[in-house]
């Protein structure tokens, strides 16, 4: 894509882009606002919010993803909890309690909780979630960085602590298919991923596929549980010398119908909050009617542009050195003064 922009080539007429993108490519893709005059209406209204760059309307929501709690029946049940945590505290009290009675009986693999812990994107996103399902923000706001407060060092300092405790201390390891392999494998009682995660789990072959279920992750007391957006958008390229035909492949492929075909047939989650409720999907996604009550925040990549991927990497260095032992009193300020730096 990038070669393609810097040529300024009529070689692609619309292509899919990843969700942190749009502030990245937005002085080479067509603004679609006159296209799709009521985006804020159909579809979810923080993706749009997302891919409309200074006051362009850049790419056109296909499918989406959010952080998602998943936990197992059968533990619930034998540990006498009447369902999955709402709140972190009672994330680490459940997690505690099955981890510690499932390794007394002999699974001395077994760990209470499993997510994305390595110094990568995936870590920002799970970070996020933990800061704005805390009240402490969601890093950058508006153009000011709002990382640095009480908080969010409370936030992540608690994060720190499950690392050796409900969660093995390989986890600041860990990407997507890490904790799923522990998590699917029957080791763990509760993972943070992807709906991705969900058709593997339910698959045949899955030791846990009778038991497996989802619910929005945990929050604090009064506050919104969050899911970090992921997924990918569809985008016309400026340079295209097919324009009108590029915006109705775009308007055909992210409409309602495909949407839910997409969701029924390849559990693609919609991006459309009319389909994601209807009741064919729900009977392919089932777990879209609890989890996807979930606030979903977006990553800060139209305050950051181009300058995205070096935030994040900011972001997500710091995190994992608190997770490996940092205090985040004296992490947090530096992350938030480089952040500062670089968006200045």
């Amino acid at each position: 894509y990038q070669r393609i922009f810097q040529g300024q080539s009529a070689d692609m007429d619309c292509g899919m882009i990843d969700v942190i993108w749009p502030g990245a490519f937005a002085p080479h893709l067509e603004d679609l606002s006159s296209a799709f005059p009521d985006a804020a209406d159909v579809f979810y209204e923080t993706v749009v919010e997302n891919n409309t760059i200074d006051g362009k309307l850049v790419a056109i929501p296909w499918f989406g993803d959010f952080g998602i709690l998943f936990y197992r029946t059968d533990l619930q049940e034998k540990y006498g909890f009447d369902g999955p945590p709402a709140t972190w505290q009672e994330l680490q009290e459940q997690a505690m309690t099955i981890m510690e009675g499932e390794q007394g009986e002999g699974n001395a693999e077994f760990q209470g909780f499993v997510f994305q812990g390595n110094a990568y994107e995936g870590l920002t996103t799970n970070a996020l979630e933990w800061l704005a399902s805390n009240g402490a923000g969601t890093i950058v706001e508006e153009g000011e960085v709002t990382l640095n407060n009480d908080t969010a060092i409370e936030v992540l300092n608690l994060a720190q602590s499950w690392v050796g405790t409900i969660s093995p201390e390989g986890v600041t390891t860990y990407q997507e298919e890490d904790a799923r392999n522990v998590f699917q494998g029957g080791n763990a009682a509760f993972m943070r991923n992807w709906p991705y995660a969900y058709s593997a789990g339910k698959a045949e072959d899955s030791p846990i596929a009778d038991t497996l279920e989802v619910a929005p992750l945990p929050a604090a007391e009064g506050q919104d549980a969050v899911g970090t957006v992921g997924g990918w958008q569809l985008a016309v390229n400026t340079y295209s010398e097919n324009k009108e035909a590029a915006i109705e492949f775009v308007r055909y492929m992210s409409s309602p119908e495909m949407q839910k075909w997409r969701a029924i047939h390849y559990s693609f989650v919609p991006n459309i909050p009319s389909v994601a409720e209807d009741s064919d999907v729900l009977e392919a996604m089932p777990f879209l009617a609890t989890a996807g009550e979930a606030v979903r925040v977006t990553r800060p990549s139209r305050e950051t542009g181009e300058l995205y991927n070096e935030f994040s990497t900011i972001f997500f260095q710091g995190t994992n050195a608190i997770l490996n032992g940092t205090d985040a009193a004296d992490e947090v300020p530096n992350m938030a003064e480089d952040i500062e730096d670089l968006i200045a």
